[in-house]
């Protein structure tokens, strides 16, 4: 795996994706697609609350609690991963006056260990869409400030508590490596057809992909076929009515 503190540039500024569609991708291409290169949008009653939590965590504004310095919508960029986003509060905890890695903070003296917190309504989920959100704001966060984040955390708005998250090696490659997979479909810039499962129940876009209609094979020819039983051969090129 690559150093997750090196420098080298692979992207440039115009080539940067954003943090979001990472779980968008993760969570289903085609919605990613639809949202991120068709430019669709449908907001339901989950989206519109998970955007309300996020405008009041990200207020762009800093405060100190102890040893701990608290930054709000902190702008964020990788150019080694191509990724650029914002990060709802990153805390960044003070430590020994001695201590010779963390990150230096502008106008404060001392050393830092950034602390990323991502706001989530609902509950943790089963799979690690957040997990990998999260690990990307660290990943860029570490390139910014040449200073390693080990960890994290989400914070859930249903039961209003954190969960802690680390950046281990196996993380950090399935963030890479989605990423990675991100860049690639953007280049090939084509919406993958519609193929229903379950999850497309909760889907904000769900009537947009229409899914079980628009799902790959369905297509009109097949209808017309199966259902006002057409010969193959006159729907192939054949002039309409």
């Amino acid at each position: 795996m690559t150093d997750p503190i090196g420098d080298g540039a692979v992207f440039r500024e115009t080539d940067l994706q954003p943090i979001s569609a990472l779980q968008h991708l993760m969570f289903c291409e085609r919605q990613w697609a639809l949202i991120h290169l068709e430019g669709q949008w449908e907001e339901n009653r989950l989206t519109m609350e998970g955007r309300h939590l996020h405008e009041r965590a990200d207020r762009n504004e800093t405060e100190v609690r102890g040893d701990v310095r608290i930054a709000r919508g902190v702008a964020l960029r990788s150019l080694r991963i191509g990724l650029t986003g914002r990060a709802d509060v990153v805390e960044f905890q003070g430590l020994a006056e001695d201590a010779e890695d963390g990150a230096v903070l502008a106008g404060v003296a001392g050393r830092w260990r950034p602390f990323p917190v991502e706001y989530k309504r609902g509950r943790p989920k089963r799979e690690a869409w957040d997990e990998v959100q999260l690990c990307a704001q660290a990943l860029c966060l570490e390139e910014m400030l040449g200073a390693a984040v080990p960890e994290g955390a989400l914070f859930y708005g249903q039961n209003r508590r954190r969960r802690g998250v680390t950046f281990d090696a196996g993380l950090r490659e399935q963030t890479e490596a989605l990423t990675a997979r991100l860049h690639e479909l953007t280049r090939l810039g084509r919406t993958p057809a519609a193929a229903y499962e379950k999850k497309c129940d909760r889907c904000s876009l769900f009537t947009l992909c229409q899914p079980k209609t628009a799902a790959a094979g369905k297509s009109a020819a097949r209808y017309v076929r199966r259902n006002l039983r057409v010969d193959p051969e006159e729907t192939d090129g054949g002039e309409g009515p």
